[in-house]
C-alpha cells in the first residue's frame, strides 16, 4: 500500500506518519521509485504501537525510540526480548537515597519474592525498574504509618500474579513473535488505566455492600 492509504487504514494522518519516519519511530518502506515507497501490515501494527506508546502513554519520542529498539533486537531470546522492551518503557525511579525505611522495603520486597517463589534474577531483583517501583510504594507507606508487611501486600502480589497469566495469555494469541512483543509493549500501556479504573469501581461496588445505607 502506498502512504496514502497506509495513513487511510491507520487513521494517523500523513503528516504524521511522515514525522514517524524522520524519526524512526516507523520502519521506512519498500523504495518503488525515487519518491514513493510501499508499505504493509508491519507498518500498520507499528503505527498502532507508536501511537499507543506517544498519543496514549505520552511517552517522550527519544524513549519511544529506545522501546522500539528493544522491540526489533532479534539477537535476545522471546523472553528477553519481551522483558527488555517492557523495561524500557517509563518507570518511576528508584530510591535515591538509603534511608532505614528503604532499607526495610527492600527486606519487604525481598521476603515477598521468597513468599511467592517468584525468581530473584536481572528481571525480578534490584536491577529492575519494577522492584525500584515496589521499594519506593512500600517507603512511602512505612513513612507514612499506613499498613506494609509482606502479609499486607502479599494479597495484591497473588493477584498481580493471576493478571500476568491473563496479560501473556492475550500476547500469545499474535502469531509471529514480533507480533508478540509489539502487543506485550502496547497492552503494557493500555491496560494500565484500564486496571486502575476497575479497580476503583470495585472498591465502590464493596464500600456499597459494605458501609452503604441498604448493607
Amino acid at each position: 500500500m502506498r502512504l496514502a492509504e497506509l495513513s487511510e487504514r491507520s487513521g494517523v494522518p500523513t503528516a504524521t506518519i511522515k514525522y514517524y519516519l524522520r524519526e524512526r519511530l516507523l520502519p521506512p518502506g519498500e523504495r518503488i521509485t525515487a519518491t514513493t515507497a510501499e508499505y504493509g501490515d508491519a507498518h500498520l501494527r507499528r503505527l498502532r504501537l507508536v501511537r499507543a506508546l506517544v498519543q496514549v502513554g505520552k511517552m517522550p519520542v527519544a524513549t519511544a525510540r529506545e522501546v522500539l529498539a528493544a522491540v526489533e533486537d532479534e539477537s535476545l531470546d522471546h523472553h528477553m526480548r519481551l522483558g527488555a522492551a517492557v523495561w524500557a518503557l517509563p518507570h518511576d525511579p528508584g530510591p535515591e537515597t538509603e534511608t532505614p525505611e528503604t532499607a526495610a522495603a527492600r527486606r519487604t520486597a525481598d521476603e515477598l519474592l521468597h513468599r511467592l517463589g517468584w525468581r530473584y534474577g536481572l528481571e525480578t531483583g534490584p536491577a529492575s525498574p519494577a522492584y525500584g517501583m515496589l521499594v519506593n510504594a512500600l517507603a512511602a507507606l512505612a513513612r507514612l504509618g499506613y499498613p506494609h508487611a509482606v502479609e499486607n501486600v502479599l494479597p495484591y502480589a497473588r493477584i498481580a500474579g493471576e493478571l500476568a497469566v491473563a496479560d501473556l495469555d492475550l500476547v500469545e494469541e499474535y502469531e509471529t513473535p514480533a507480533e508478540q512483543v509489539e502487543a506485550a509493549v502496547a497492552l503494557t500501556v493500555l491496560l494500565e488505566p484500564v486496571l486502575l479504573s476497575l479497580r476503583r469501581l470495585a472498591e465502590a461496588e464493596e464500600s456499597h455492600r459494605r458501609f452503604g445505607s441498604d448493607a
